[in-house]
């Protein structure tokens, strides 16, 4: 077995509330008797969503051997752990319970005037969280939207990132560069799979090392079987698209 990154659970300090299970966007986790437990270490792609959920301090992110993580496994427990949402062909949505650090929101945005800095422009972001590997699939606020994909460093070089790229769309980030990316591909196409996304905005910086966060999005496309329109913009250290 491959040594890994992966959850240990301290069962002597669980006391089984049950906070770490929403913040889990694998479902690998569950209440067995009055415990925290791995549904299944195959489950667990070791990125510790759960860790900073847990009151107690019972959770940790150890490296050991162990299976390989299944991302297409650790979805399909997912769809088949709770009912259907009701919607056809949708996977359940998860409950918003948890430390607001790492749960699924949606951000309601009154776009309201700051009287301390009335030059301030509003925030279009409407969800929570933007990392990619924090992201649920099956996160409500994917579908319908297009689906802007953006390397990290390009909301730092478009002064207008918010109403030129952001505005009306859900948001993923990553870095192909520094990011551990084996799980992008196939987690951007269980968003494609689980939502109706009429296409996806690639935005990425001008920098060769940068154009991979493209490839990734291609290689999603191809796993989801979907037919999806995909935009790609380059944008400058300047600020400037380059296409």
């Amino acid at each position: 077995m491959p040594l890994r990154e992966i959850i240990l659970i301290d069962e002597e300090k669980c006391d089984g509330c049950g906070l770490c299970i929403p913040s889990c966007p694998e479902g690998a986790l569950a209440i067995v008797d009055g415990k925290a437990k791995l549904v299944s270490e195959t489950y667990c792609d070791g990125m510790g969503a759960c860790v900073g959920e847990c009151p107690r301090g019972a959770m940790t992110v150890i490296k050991r051997e162990a299976p390989e993580f299944d991302e297409a496994g650790a979805m399909e427990n997912m769809r088949k752990a709770k009912p259907n949402s009701g919607k056809p062909g949708k996977a359940p949505r998860p409950p918003a319970v948890g430390c607001p650090g790492s749960r699924t929101m949606v951000l309601e945005r009154r776009n309201r005037p700051s009287h301390a800095d009335p030059d301030r422009l509003p925030s279009e972001l409407t969800q929570w969280p933007v990392q990619l590997h924090l992201v649920s699939p099956m996160a409500p606020y994917f579908d319908g939207k297009e689906l802007l994909v953006a390397a990290d460093c390009v909301a730092f070089a478009d002064p207008n990132f918010h109403q030129r790229l952001l505005k009306g769309r859900s948001l993923v980030i990553g870095c192909p560069k520094l990011d551990e990316v084996s799980s992008y591909a196939p987690r951007i196409a269980e968003i494609l799979k689980n939502n109706d996304i009429p296409k996806i905005i690639v935005a990425y910086m001008v920098v060769p090392c940068c154009m991979g966060i493209l490839s990734i999005v291609n290689q999603a496309v191809e796993i989801s079987g979907r037919q999806v329109e995909v935009e790609s913009l380059i944008v400058g250290v300047d600020g400037e698209y380059e296409n």
